[in-house]
């Protein structure tokens, strides 16, 4: 039984993998590199609700301010200045 569970989830986090786009453009000339991002982080929790991945809920302006660029300014990492993002 743990066995069939283990395959379960290994299927579901590769399927997430598999279908997720390299590359998203997003509003305002904002590219986030989905791809490069599940290799550093590791952990789809700290953006989606489940290691599944999926929609965000409630991913907007708001969300990406504080979650993503909260991530980068607490990790010492990525852009937080506003065209260091919105390159148009």
């Amino acid at each position: 039984m743990k066995k069939v569970i283990l395959a379960i989830v290994a299927l579901v986090a590769f399927t997430g993998t598999v279908f997720a786009a390299d590359v998203i453009e997003m509003k305002r000339g904002v590219k986030f590199n989905h791809k490069a991002h599940q290799e550093n982080l590791k952990d789809c929790t700290k953006c989606h609700a489940s290691a599944a991945g999926g929609k965000i809920e409630g991913f907007g302006k708001d969300f990406a301010h504080k979650t993503c660029k909260g991530c980068h300014s607490t990790d010492g990492k990525g852009p937080t200045a506003c065209k260091e993002c919105h390159k148009q």
